[in-house]
């Protein structure tokens, strides 16, 4: 997106402003990226009770035809076929030589139908990629008339029982349709935050009085990109464009455990996906660098782009993600180290403003994560 494009808005812009919200552009969007309260309750109040989001700038697109999941494979290394109805799946988009175009969320809808959710800042590439080599086989429709909130937190489970039943009964990652506010809504039980919640798809009209709604609810609090983006580094999730993108490949960024059993070497279905081949060896062979966790040893946050370098000065890495964790009480970072030194304890150290802050490998999630498997 040029900078000479207006900014677009969510059909809840005029809500985030009514509550205060400090206003910032996002992926193209004007977005709320803290409310008076602050991030760091924000941050708090999710973890402890039920925040709502706002992420309506994100793609929603639906794939529908009998050869739509056989389709959807020839662009991402996972099991669409098997995928049951009513479950959701993480997903990558590859290219050529196995980089990550982006990272999405498809879900069963039934009826030979997909339900898409892609990110904002990759939405128009994403939806232009899916036309270009899949329309041939199923069709592609963007559902620009819909907006998507995400409740998350402990207390998200009660709050959508008492509203909508039926949600009661879903595990993490399943998937329905559901009515609220009188209209049809797609919900999964997912998130971004570590926390158990729910995303939930609803037209477009009916957004605000959704987000009042859940508003009213005594555990709910408005919550802004500014905690979003704390509350994911502390539960150890990548953000795209930061944590991946496309030159680092779902080996190199640790995301190993999302590529489907029956897509690799000895599967029902192995490779058929852009850069299957590359991807297939750095499984089979290994890779020179790897996403890992590290914690800083102090209080001194070490933010994204600042170079990691080894007890010699020698550059062996790169922070990609970094802030304070509020729930850890103390700061966090994510990114590349080489294969050799992703040992967890191994001692580093990051370059702040050209001066070396101790910094360690460390395990991921940070903080434990704690979605609903039933």
């Amino acid at each position: 997106m040029s900078t000479n494009e207006p900014l677009s808005r969510t059909p809840l812009y005029d809500l985030h402003v009514e509550l205060g919200a400090k206003i910032v552009p996002f992926a193209g969007y004007q977005m709320p990226v803290q409310y008076p309260s602050g991030i760091i309750r924000e941050h708090n109040h999710t973890r402890t009770q039920a925040g709502l989001f706002d992420v309506s700038h994100m793609g929603q697109v639906r794939l529908s035809g009998p050869d739509a999941a056989a389709a959807l494979e020839t662009l991402a290394p996972m099991d669409m076929i098997g995928l049951p109805v009513g479950n959701q799946r993480y997903a990558l988009f590859t290219n050529d030589q196995g980089g990550i175009l982006d990272d999405l969320m498809v879900a069963n809808s039934g009826g030979d139908s997909l339900f898409v959710v892609v990110n904002a800042a990759c939405k128009q590439q994403d939806i232009a990629h899916m036309k270009a080599h899949l329309s041939g086989r199923c069709q592609v429709e963007e559902l620009a008339d819909r907006a998507l909130l995400a409740i998350q937190g402990p207390a998200a489970a009660a709050v959508m029982t008492r509203l909508a039943p039926e949600t009661g009964k879903m595990i993490f990652m399943a998937h329905g349709l559901v009515t609220l506010v009188g209209a049809p809504c797609f919900i999964s039980r997912s998130g971004y935050t570590g926390e158990d919640g729910f995303e939930i798809s609803v037209p477009a009209e009916k957004a605000e009085a959704l987000a009042r709604l859940l508003l009213a609810q005594p555990e709910v609090a408005p919550i802004g990109l500014g905690a979003r983006d704390s509350l994911r580094l502390e539960a150890g999730l990548c953000l795209y464009g930061h944590d991946i993108d496309a030159t680092t490949t779902p080996v190199e960024a640790s995301l190993l455990w999302s590529l489907s059993k029956s897509r690799r070497r000895d599967g029902a279905r192995p490779g058929g996906y852009p850069g299957a081949e590359v991807i297939l060896e750095h499984i089979e062979k290994g890779v020179t660098r790897q996403r890992v966790g590290f914690l800083p040893q102090g209080k001194m946050p070490v933010r994204d782009g600042a170079e990691v370098v080894d007890a010699s000065g020698r550059m062996v890495g790169k922070i990609t993600s970094g802030g304070f964790g509020p729930t850890l009480g103390g700061p966090a970072a994510m990114g590349y180290v080489e294969t050799a030194l992703a040992v967890v304890g191994t001692p580093l150290n990051a370059l702040v403003r050209g001066k070396p802050v101790p910094i360690a490998v460390a395990k991921t999630p940070f903080v434990p994560q704690r979605y609903y498997r039933g």
